[in-house]
């Protein structure tokens, strides 16, 4: 079973991006900017648009998770087993981020103080079952670790992107493939767009106690409902799409793609800089979905696309520490926030938001914060995510269920 970096070229650069990026943006949310010089403000900011990178992850399990469907389409073959699929997920997904969920819950109220009720168990459970995006009272399912809000997001999309594809195979017994199968999938982010827009239209949440002055909560309340599971799918469509697309780029070479690589990451960019002099970290695109929707995740699908079937940028991608960054990579998303507010707690009380006026101080503790996020998050790799990955190795190689049949990533 493989996992879902899939020795693609571009993807582990992708991936190793996204993830500094998101540690980048909480670092600097530490960081007084009126502290700054107006060159290091200007860097502040841009580490503040670190956010995007989730956006980038959502496009990038796209990507990844539709081709073995895209390969079956084209090859006039049924839905690859989707029971092979849901393992697939579970065993990547469910080891490290309930380990940290559940640490993470524990500490928070034998080290940090917070308070044991009904709400924050509910909160708990509903993240440890992946149910945690669709309601702003469970978005963050713990306190004291703010990026497992995405997770939930994220397994929603696992869930659409089988039912998506449904109609797809139905028309592949009728010749549906190649280039007119990509065509009709942008129906399906039409779709997620039209869903998204009938959300924010009807779900109206009371401003009282909406605001992150308000804690995590707070905060979910002033996302919801723009961030809502059918704004993410649609990303993450953009990424199963471009997924279809370098899948009938497989074989090719050519240097057109290097550009086409350079011109996906200049589009990103550009998509992101006006909110650059702002720092507005969710930047709000097309129907306020995050992200600069759709212009961020096309540009990141389009160099995804391209990096394989280039002849120079793929080799630059593939570097050693791309790699290892890419190989780590959700150890060091679910646990690093926990590990900085563990140095708040325990060392620097000094080290929250916008709490830190000192460039050097603020940068020997982000130093201290990144080396200690990338031990745990070896560790975690090692100790608790590569275990429940060779397990699901060993349970696809003997079958399930004594069916032979082509699995989904």
């Amino acid at each position: 079973m493989l996992d879902d970096r899939q020795n693609l070229a571009g993807a582990d650069f992708v991936r190793s991006l996204a993830c500094l990026g998101v540690v980048a943006h909480h670092l600097a949310q530490r960081l007084d900017p009126h502290a700054l010089s107006p060159t290091l403000r200007d860097i502040h900011s841009a580490s503040i648009l670190g956010a995007f990178g989730v956006g980038a992850f959502f496009v990038l399990s796209g990507y990844l998770l539709s081709r073995p469907f895209w390969l079956a389409i084209d090859a006039g073959k049924p839905m690859p087993s989707l029971r092979h699929y849901a393992l697939r997920r579970l065993a990547r997904i469910a080891p490290g981020y309930w380990a940290a969920l559940l640490v993470t819950f524990v500490l928070s109220i034998t080290l940090f103080g917070v308070r044991l009720d009904a709400a924050l168990v509910q909160r708990f459970l509903a993240g440890a079952g992946f149910m945690s995006a669709w309601h702003w009272l469970t978005m963050f399912p713990v306190e004291v670790n703010g990026p497992l809000w995405s997770i939930g997001f994220e397994v929603m999309s696992y869930l659409l992107l089988p039912l998506c594809l449904v109609p797809m195979f139905i028309g592949n017994r009728f010749g549906l493939r190649g280039w007119p199968a990509r065509a009709v999938w942008l129906g399906a982010i039409l779709v997620a767009i039209g869903a998204h827009g009938i959300t924010i239209a009807t779900i109206r949440i009371p401003p009282a106690g909406t605001g992150w002055q308000y804690g995590l909560v707070g905060g979910a309340r002033a996302w919801m409902p723009e961030y809502n599971v059918f704004g993410f799918f649609a990303m993450f469509a953009i990424g199963a799409l471009a997924g279809g697309l370098q899948v009938l780029c497989a074989g090719r070479r050519h240097v057109i793609f290097d550009l086409l690589f350079l011109t996906g990451l200049a589009l990103a960019w550009w998509a992101a800089g006006p909110y650059l002099s702002r720092a507005i970290a969710e930047g709000w695109g097309w129907l306020d979905i995050p992200y600069c929707y759709p212009l961020f995740p096309l540009g990141i699908g389009l160099a995804l696309a391209a990096a394989p079937s280039s002849l120079w940028i793929r080799h630059l991608t593939e570097l050693g520490i791309f790699r290892y960054v890419a190989l780590i990579s959700f150890g060091l998303y679910v646990w690093h926030y926990l590990v900085l507010e563990l140095i708040r707690q325990l060392a620097a009380p000094a080290f929250h938001f916008a709490g830190i006026s000192d460039p050097a101080y603020w940068a020997l503790l982000s130093l201290v914060g990144v080396g200690l996020s990338i031990l745990v998050a070896h560790l975690s790799y090692r100790l608790i995510e590569r275990p429940v990955l060779d397990w699901g190795r060993r349970v696809e190689t003997r079958g399930i269920g004594g069916r032979k049949r082509q699995t989904a990533s």
